[in-house]
């Protein structure tokens, strides 16, 4: 492995779930409810999770510390990415994946408290970007977008939280355990909330098995679930400082351009002032933590 290696799969990562994100509503839009998305999401996550555990020989934790952060972070996630899917299906993603990507305000916020760590003055300025653009995203007086309502942006705000902490116990998990291991308890943690999504499932209402249903969840959710494990590898050989908010920022940013391309439309300016404020503060967000971390090792 080269030293560029580390920000190949970060722009891998970036590259597949910005294009992942703005594609993600497609299905249910198509007539495919997004409980079912859910469920081809979760079986998208197998071919890498195999993959990955074969690299390493088939090797991971099983002791009670790792299956318990191992399960705690596959539930926060699944259950985020399963209101996520429904988020994208009631809102407009160029806001709701902007919105989504300051989740480190959660992760900050609980590694300040419970970890007792500090917030530099990078990391102030992120929370304070990201505290002014909260209330754009919702600002409507005057605005195309009404019809949407605000449901889509309590549930973004609801993912937010959920991922906000799934990345806080990913962090203490990797002080014991190999990423192999936490991708692995985040698949069956996937899988295991199949029955849920299908009993949430109205199977009386028509329901697509289209190509354009399935098939074109089963092409979106495969960019999610590979970008999630090229972003383990972009972590393991590359540098934190440098992955995270190009991670965090670049795709949501991808996600909206390419949304309002394929809308054709311009948001209200206070809510893409909103947009603008919450990738500057999901870069600086992503940055704090990993500051933090150097400044405690030096």
């Amino acid at each position: 492995m080269n030293r560029h290696t580390g920000l190949i799969f970060a722009l891998i990562t970036t590259a597949f779930w910005g294009v992942w994100g703005a594609f993600a509503g497609r299905p249910a839009d198509n007539g495919f409810p997004e409980t079912l998305i859910y469920v081809v999401w979760a079986f998208t996550m197998i071919p890498p999770c195999l993959y990955a555990l074969a690299r390493v020989g088939w090797r991971w934790q099983r002791d009670a510390r790792s299956v318990l952060l191992g399960c705690l972070i596959g539930f926060t996630g699944s259950g985020g990415q399963m209101l996520l899917f429904h988020a994208v299906h009631t809102g407009p993603t160029y806001l709701i994946f902007p919105l989504v990507a300051l989740s480190p305000l959660v992760t900050i916020a609980l590694s300040v408290g419970w970890l007792g760590e500090r917030v530099t003055r990078l990391g102030a300025l992120g929370i304070l970007l990201a505290l002014l653009a909260l209330p754009l995203f919702d600002y409507a007086p005057g605005e195309g977008f009404q019809g949407h309502g605000v449901a889509w942006f309590l549930y973004a705000l609801i993912v937010l939280a959920a991922w906000g902490v799934q990345a806080f116990f990913i962090k203490l998990a990797n002080r014991t355990m190999s990423a192999e291991s936490i991708f692995l308890y985040m698949t069956l943690t996937g899988l295991a909330l199949i029955p849920l999504a299908l009993y949430m499932t109205d199977f009386s209402r028509p329901i697509n098995y289209g190509l354009d249903g399935p098939g074109l969840a089963a092409i979106t959710q495969i960019l999610n679930a590979v970008g999630a494990l090229t972003l383990v590898y972009a972590f393991r050989y590359g540098k934190a400082i440098v992955v995270s908010p190009l991670t965090n920022a670049g795709a949501p940013l991808i996600t909206a351009l390419i949304s309002l391309a394929l809308l054709g439309v311009m948001p209200q300016t206070l809510k893409l002032v909103g947009v603008v404020l919450a990738f500057v503060a999901a870069a600086l967000l992503a940055i704090e933590p990993e500051e933090a971390v150097d400044a405690a090792g030096t």
